[in-house]
């Protein structure tokens, strides 16, 4: 298994966040909802660390060009015919990832401080999780 293949945790971090804290981010009060927002923030940022690294290190295909196709599961198969989904990995877009976690890794950091005593400060949080999971 190349590391390139762990291309499903960047955008699976951020949605566990969300539905963590969706369910439990009342329950767990202002500072801890906002670290654990920034904590799946910040592990999609590590794999995308992971992920590009990866991408370095990977050997171009008959083209030359580093494309990892990373299949999650068949949403449609009828006979012949299949429709996977799943994710593709190249270099602008694993560039991408690395950008966007980045940033949004820090404004989730820049947020505890800044939404501190806001009676909505969970809620936040949890669109804020769900937002950059519908970025990546």
């Amino acid at each position: 298994m190349q590391l390139v293949e762990l291309v499903w945790l960047v955008p699976l971090l951020p949605l566990l966040g969300f539905i963590t804290l969706m369910f439990f981010g009342r329950r767990l009060g202002e500072p801890v909802a906002g670290w654990i927002a920034t904590g799946a923030m910040g592990g999609s940022f590590l794999a995308s660390l992971v992920v590009f690294a990866g991408m370095l290190g990977l050997e171009g295909g008959e083209s030359g060009e580093r494309i990892v196709q990373v299949k999650l599961f068949d949403w449609v198969v009828a006979g012949d015919f299949n429709v996977d989904i799943g994710l593709l990995a190249d270099p602008l877009s694993v560039t991408m990832i690395l950008f966007i976690t980045g940033v949004a890794t820090l404004i989730h950091l820049y947020s505890i401080g800044y939404m501190h005593g806001d009676p909505n400060f969970s809620k936040f949080f949890v669109y804020l999780n769900l937002f950059a999971f519908s970025m990546l």
